[in-house]
């Protein structure tokens, strides 16, 4: 069995290969859950990928990755990790863990990675949304422009003020306090924990359809395809968590869109305003970008590439 520094490391590591190879489609996720009925910027994931790198360049699409990579390692280190710990003080007795264990592990795991997690999302969510509002009020000045008699004939250029996560980070923490950094802290633990229950119980079992013994790791294909069937499917079954958290933690508002006080009235107006399909919005994009990540993330920590890291370190003799 593998170290806790181990896992916390190859934890790290599976993340910080997932996010760079999905981070677009995850800021097109994020792009199209917020848009509300008012003005549409966007009618689809490639819609949005082929827009960004228009207006915004080809690294437009990782704007709020630096934050995803810096800050990734920690919580899939601990989400991993965590799971782990939990199966393993939860199988004391040496019989096979029961589903309803096996949920209990997942559910403690997703409420351990919500410390780093909230934070994460909530500055990621600023730098990936800031693109949308800055193209829509340009959008919205020119309609202007191009229509004196709304009253706005004189609309100036719209100039978009790139800001960076140190600065949203200080500002949140001068104005709120650390509580402004877990705004929408029960929303994500709403997401985080329904994910593990489903994901890490339904990984472990299809992992095990690779295994000829229990003794022996299952083939790195399989661990892969498990942790990509896993991931979308626990994905898209928590979506509608995950549309409430990003619409909580935005802090700037697009042309006419809706605030929210809180998680329910958010639920309500989603309801009530754009309907019950606005609950599976960016649901295909989430499958996209959890599919591969964890299925990479499951590779990389299940092959244990820490462990020749940490058999070059010296042997400590007394």
């Amino acid at each position: 069995m593998l170290s806790l520094p181990a896992k916390l490391i190859n934890g790290g590591i599976a993340g910080l290969i997932g996010v760079t190879c999905v981070f677009p489609i995850d800021l097109a996720k994020t792009r199209l859950q917020n848009q509300q009925n008012g003005q549409r910027m966007y009618t689809s994931m490639s819609d949005c990928l082929i827009k960004t790198i228009r207006s915004e360049g080809y690294f437009g699409m990782y704007r709020g990755a630096a934050v995803n990579l810096t800050l990734v390692t920690p919580e899939k280190a601990i989400k991993l990790a965590a799971n782990d710990f939990f199966r393993h003080h939860l199988a004391r007795d040496g019989k096979k863990l029961t589903l309803i264990k096996e949920m209990l592990a997942g559910c403690g795991a997703g409420t351990c990675q919500v410390i780093v997690t909230t934070p994460m999302e909530m500055l990621k969510i600023q730098l990936q949304d800031a693109g949308r509002i800055a193209a829509q009020k340009k959008l919205m000045a020119a309609q202007a422009q191009l229509n004196p008699s709304t009253g706005a004939g004189a609309a100036e250029s719209v100039v978009e003020t790139r800001t960076t996560a140190m600065q949203i980070t200080r500002d949140l923490l001068r104005s709120k306090g650390i509580a402004g950094l877990y705004k929408g802290l029960g929303a994500t633990l709403l997401r985080d924990v329904p994910f593990s229950i489903v994901y890490f119980p339904l990984f472990a079992n299809l992992n095990k359809l690779g295994q000829t013994t229990p003794d022996v790791k299952a083939p790195f294909y399989v661990s892969f395809l498990a942790g990509c069937l896993a991931g979308s499917t626990a994905a898209v079954a928590v979506n509608p968590c995950d549309v409430i958290k990003t619409r909580l933690q935005s802090l700037q508002r697009g042309v006419n869109e809706d605030t929210y006080s809180g998680i329910i009235d958010c639920a309500r107006k989603i309801w009530r305003n754009e309907g019950p399909t606005a609950f599976l919005k960016g649901a295909y994009c989430r499958a996209l970008v959890i599919a591969p990540l964890f299925g990479i993330a499951q590779v990389v920590y299940f092959i244990g590439i820490a462990e020749y890291f940490l058999d070059m370190l010296p042997v400590r003799r007394d």
